[in-house]
């Protein structure tokens, strides 16, 4: 329907660790090639949980930033921005929210998932019940076709897409639709027909990629404005105009970057290692990780398997390596220091182009806060583009 455009965010959380390069950094950076992305730092959805912990939250956000540039994100290819500095997120969580039933957000998995996780903070606030409304804004105010998201955030993705559709639905249906369609599928000129034929296709015959030809025959119309675009969308699909498309999830493979403990690597669990560990502490936290208990001394057999270092060579580690660490272990031929080696040199050889980028920014702060504020600048236009034509369908300012 709409072009693509990829849209992913974070709660700030500071100095960014492995966990969060290997689980979602690295894919940031290989989309950014693919398709137009917009990157934010969530920090709204920080109050949801944290309301009453305020102190670091812009400080998090903007060393977070430092590190999402570090690990490869390019603000000539992504937009950057921090979400509150876009009012435009609040104006259409607020609208959405009139037309979204209570049900819906009280049935979203994570919600009680969460209270109960999180048993120890006081979560029965508007604002926690309502964040995945707020999800959904941060979304289709940019109307994203693509977010990247693991499994366990699909309900969500499911979750705005009906919220699209009920908007689209309640205030996409104007007086003549099917008249002012068909007046705009004539501008089409001479792929009108063509036009008309994959719609019949898609509608008589569920034709799928007959609709998909329809709409790139009206997304490549530049003589179209942008109601009319709407309206076409629509018409192909037998529906009411579309304001804001539905979001597509972009399954993608959450690496489980394991911690110096053998459980996945998280600030709560204290297990980590940040991008921008110094070379002495890599190697000191990995010479000091607990390895195999049945290895008591240096002549005992091992299971790799039952040592939190053997994950580590699954992410690290050539199959060569690997190879060698089952047999040494499995015979007493290495030592636990030998086998861990690799590891550390791995990982400091991983962060020292990182540690290099994140320097410059800390030395010209100044250079961060000019990246996030022409970001916040784009996020602004876009998202005010958007804003309009759901103020004009819900009748709030004259259509233009």
């Amino acid at each position: 329907m709409f072009a693509d455009r990829v849209l992913s965010g974070m709660r700030p959380t500071g100095a960014m660790h492995l966990g969060h390069y290997h689980g979602v950094l690295k894919n940031w950076a290989r989309l950014q090639e693919e398709h137009p992305c917009l990157f934010f730092v969530a920090d709204w959805h920080a109050l949801t949980t944290h309301y009453e912990e305020t102190q670091r939250i812009s400080a998090d956000g903007v060393d977070m930033v430092i590190d999402w540039l570090a690990s490869g994100v390019d603000p000539n290819k992504a937009t950057i921005f921090i979400q509150s500095r876009v009012p435009q997120h609040a104006e259409l969580f607020l609208l959405l929210a009139m037309a979204t039933p209570l049900g819906w957000l009280e049935r979203v998995p994570t919600y009680k998932d969460q209270q109960q996780k999180l048993s120890d903070r006081d979560l029965s606030t508007y604002g926690f019940l309502g964040y995945p409304l707020m999800q959904a804004a941060d979304i289709l105010v940019y109307r994203s076709t693509l977010v990247p998201v693991g499994e366990d955030q699909v309900p969500h993705i499911e979750m705005t897409r009906e919220i699209a559709r009920r908007f689209n639905h309640v205030f996409g249906a104007e007086p003549d639709f099917e008249a002012k369609a068909k007046a705009a599928a004539r501008k089409l000129g001479g792929d009108a027909k063509r036009f008309e034929e994959l719609r019949t296709q898609y509608q008589q015959e569920g034709n799928t990629e007959a609709l998909m030809r329809a709409r790139s025959i009206v997304n490549a119309a530049a003589q179209l404005g942008v109601e009319d675009r709407e309206r076409l969308f629509g018409y192909s699909e037998g529906a009411h105009r579309v304001i804001l498309p539905e979001p597509a999830a972009l399954l993608t493979k959450v690496s489980r970057m394991p911690g110096l403990d053998g459980q996945r690597m998280a600030k709560s669990y204290k297990n980590t290692i940040a991008l921008r560990e110094e070379p002495e502490s890599v190697t000191k936290k990995i010479r000091t990780m607990p390895t195999d208990p049945a290895r008591v001394r240096r002549t005992d057999p091992g299971e790799p398997e039952r040592c939190p270092v053997w994950p580590l060579h699954q992410v690290y580690s050539d199959e060569p390596t690997q190879q060698w660490v089952q047999t040494g272990c499995h015979t007493a031929g290495i030592g636990c220091l030998e086998c861990k080696q690799p590891v550390i040199d791995a990982i400091v050889r991983e962060l020292a182009p990182m540690r290099e980028r994140v320097q410059r920014f800390l030395d010209q702060p100044a250079l961060v806060q000019d990246i996030v504020a022409d970001g916040c600048d784009k996020a602004r236009a876009m998202a005010e583009e958007t804003m309009h034509e759901v103020r004009a369908a819900m009748g709030l300012v004259p259509a233009r």
